[in-house]
């Protein structure tokens, strides 16, 4: 068992039931020409979660942590995408538009894939999600009892929409999550703020947050770290 220092209080988790999930880092939300630019969003403002987030996914590989990968968007005829999230807004660009990275979301296409910073490894878990949060519309559940999955550690973009649609969905389902401040990010910085100290509130009435440096730590086996 490793324990690590985390808001509001220690979090301890058992790397062989821990799930490092690392959600929605694609092109579309974290490069120009993509979604989130479409949308008016500073795609730059999401940078700075890759550094610690690279370092974050190197050290859950060399210790064998189950990593997952999700990401959003829908298949090519648009049959999983509401009506209501294909027409709401004014976006310079729709839901299954070309775009400058391919189709805007669209499974398949250049953007709607993973940052080549955080490619994932073969073997290693993608969920693909017609929504915000991992667990609506997937085989997630699924696929964390099959791999006796009880605590998650939650990264990714963007903290106050898919990564607390997440967190949530989560929550309610039994897991234990921690949220790594600085490998979640947001377009707008006061949401990310807040949406962390909503999860944290309560006495952690949707989980733990920490800083990455944190967990790195907990992650060093005792005889290195000494």
């Amino acid at each position: 068992m490793s324990t690590l220092d985390a808001d509001p209080y220690p979090f301890t988790f058992d790397p062989a039931s821990t799930a490092l999930v690392v959600i929605d880092m694609q092109r579309d939300f974290v490069e120009p020409g993509g979604f989130g630019e479409t949308l008016g969003n500073d795609v730059s403002l999401l940078q700075s979660v890759v550094p610690p987030l690279k370092a974050v996914l190197a050290a859950a590989r060399a210790i064998g942590l189950t990593v997952i990968h999700t990401r959003e968007g829908h298949v090519a005829d648009l049959s999983d995408c509401p009506p209501a999230k294909l027409t709401r807004g004014a976006p310079s660009l729709r839901i299954g538009d070309p775009g400058p990275k391919g189709r805007i979301l669209v499974r398949g296409e250049y953007g709607h894939d993973i940052i080549d910073e955080l490619a994932p490894l073969p073997g290693e878990l993608v969920i693909d999600k017609p929504g915000k949060g991992s667990f609506h519309g997937t085989g997630l559940g699924g696929e964390l009892q099959e791999r006796g999955i009880t605590h998650l550690v939650v990264t990714g973009v963007t903290t106050e929409v898919c990564v607390h649609t997440t967190v949530r969905e989560a929550n309610d389902r039994g897991y234990d999550c921690l949220v790594l401040s600085d490998c979640t990010g947001s377009y707008f910085p006061e949401f990310h703020r807040i949406g962390l100290d909503m999860i944290a509130a309560q006495g952690g009435i949707f989980g733990w947050v920490a800083p990455s440096k944190a967990f790195l730590s907990a992650l060093v086996p005792q005889e290195i770290a000494s």
